[in-house]
């Protein structure tokens, strides 16, 4: 087995600051503390409880899933009580798209989006969302992605259909 260069996983705190969806998780607490203190009542409280509900989700959610980069191979590691191994094979990569608005190049996260031939991909982009270092992972499997086809002797080839003329 190649050996492990990079594990890495989608970025909580990173979601929380570099998204909009982020930033308004944050804003429900000081609305539900200063809801609270204003009105001396207990039901703005709701919206602290909302904000660590919606945290909570999106860290199980961030920790169910590991990226795990080999040599020649993209591991996804999925799952908490039941688990799935999937591989990408990286000579089997045909684009590495990379996605990050201003808030997101603000909080050092990105988008990955892979297509590839490969059957875990199914032939549709497969993301990897608000992933720290984003752009240096980006180069790093692309420089992967030509060793592998290089080792592997894999040529990729457009083919495109000339219209005819009537």
């Amino acid at each position: 087995m190649a050996q492990t260069l990079d594990t890495f996983r989608s970025s909580t705190s990173g979601w929380l600051r570099g998204t909009i969806a982020g930033w308004a998780t944050m804003v429900l607490v000081p609305v539900g503390a200063v809801g609270a203190l204003m009105t001396g009542a207990w039901w703005p409280l709701a919206f602290i409880a909302a904000a660590l509900a919606i945290v909570a989700v999106k860290w199980v959610g961030n920790l169910a899933t590991t990226y795990e980069v080999t040599s020649d191979r993209l591991i996804l590691h999925r799952g908490i009580v039941m688990k799935s191994i999937d591989e990408i094979e990286l000579y089997r990569v045909k684009d590495i798209r990379l996605d990050f608005s201003l808030a997101n190049q603000w909080a050092g996260i990105g988008k990955i989006t892979i297509l590839s031939s490969d059957e875990t991909t199914g032939g549709k982009p497969f993301p990897l969302r608000a992933i720290e270092r984003a752009r240096e992972r980006r180069e790093e499997l692309r420089t992967l992605v030509d060793a592998a086809r290089r080792a592997r002797g894999v040529r990729e080839l457009d083919m495109v259909q000339e219209a005819t003329l009537p």
